[in-house]
């Protein structure tokens, strides 16, 4: 019988675009892999992987403690019925409450801490809370992977337990051969592209308003903005907010895609003037996989990405005067100077970021359990 593996994350999507790589990785290692997830659209693609599916009811971001224990309960049914050999724990809830559940059920956890979102910008109650339930699901887990040594120091100052039992991954990795080079076109309209979901902390305002300072003299500069938009979330911009800037002329709204590649390959830099909590962006590393130069902010996470003048620049967050400054910089370079920016951010994730680098740590964790 093959060793199985549960994988568990806040939604289906999650799963598949953001743990494909890893799923297929341990299917052709021999192992038999169940996610568990709440079921959206992606649920098909994510069977058609190889990998078994289970529906969790949950709300990502919700403070209700019955729906918690709720989601607690569920776990623990599931896990209880599966007998997994092991747990891989990613994103908040199912760190939390799917970590606790297979440590009462004497059901090896591996966790992912891939960044620490909103809750541990402020020092609230609801900060001290989720302290104290990371203690619960933390303590006994054979190994805690985080995607950048400032969060992993975060957690280290917060939990003396975790000295022997955690390791920083390059982000989640990106697939270097799904993900590879294409060459920049040498045009005079040159496309500016920002790639994130529209959160206000995502620097989505900066990027327009640094749109807004540029345009007055750079008119061959386009401005693009790719990206999920919630409109019952308060976090994300109004969708009547995104249709100003549009009309107005400033930005040009893509919508949303479930392969940016096409979209990368299209633009002449990448923007992400981030102040959110980030572990590693994705999209920095595609990015970079793809010959493009990057601007993002001097944060953690995001500064992981770029050496500073070489494959990118970075910016102050919170600033779209030097965010436009920094803009600027990369399209007043000739082609020949911005393909060499393109060429060294594409070496530096083939020697840092290899979602290979990512899947045999995995291996090897898993592996030392049996």
């Amino acid at each position: 019988m093959k060793p199985k593996i549960i994988i568990a994350l806040n939604a289906a999507w999650n799963l598949y675009n953001f743990r494909s790589g890893l799923i297929l990785f341990l299917l052709k290692n021999g192992f038999d892999v169940i996610g568990i997830a709440p079921e959206d659209e992606y649920v098909p693609r994510i069977k058609a992987l190889g990998c078994r599916f289970i529906n969790v009811k949950m709300s990502p971001k919700g403070l209700n403690p019955w729906q918690d224990l709720r989601l607690l309960f569920q776990y623990y049914k599931i896990l209880r019925y599966e007998k997994p050999d092991v747990f891989l724990g990613f994103t908040v809830k199912p760190n939390i409450y799917g970590s606790i559940a297979a440590h009462l059920l004497k059901i090896p956890v591996i966790n992912n801490i891939a960044g620490l979102g909103i809750v541990f910008q402020k020092n609230n109650w609801l900060t001290k809370l989720v302290l104290s339930l990371y203690s619960l699901a933390l303590y006994k887990s054979r190994n805690v992977f985080f995607q950048n040594k400032e969060d992993k120091l975060i957690f280290l100052k917060k939990f003396n337990f975790l000295n022997s039992k955690c390791d920083v991954l390059p982000g989640s990795g990106v697939d270097l051969k799904k993900f590879s080079p294409v060459p920049l076109k040498n045009k005079k309209n040159l496309h500016c592209l920002m790639i994130a979901r529209l959160l206000w902390d995502k620097g989505v305002l900066e990027f327009v308003e640094a749109a807004k300072i540029l345009r007055k003299n750079y008119l061959d500069l386009d401005f693009l903005l790719l990206g999920y938009l919630d409109n019952q979330d308060k976090s994300y911009i109004p969708y009547k907010v995104l249709k100003e800037w549009s009309k107005g002329g400033l930005i040009k709204y893509l919508g949303s895609s479930d392969d940016v590649r096409k979209h990368i390959a299209k633009a002449d830099c990448i923007v992400l003037p981030s102040y959110y909590p980030e572990g590693t962006p994705r999209v920095l590393l595609e990015a970079a996989a793809m010959g493009r130069p990057i601007i993002t902010t001097n944060t953690k996470g995001c500064r992981n990405v770029v050496d500073d003048g070489l494959n990118g620049y970075l910016c102050r967050p919170k600033d779209s005067a030097d965010l436009a400054e920094k803009i600027i910089k990369v399209f007043e370079l000739d082609y020949d100077a911005r393909r060499k920016m393109g060429e060294l951010g594409r070496k530096k994730v083939e020697q840092e970021f290899d979602e290979a680098v990512v899947c045999s740590k995995y291996l090897r964790e898993i592996s030392s359990l049996f």
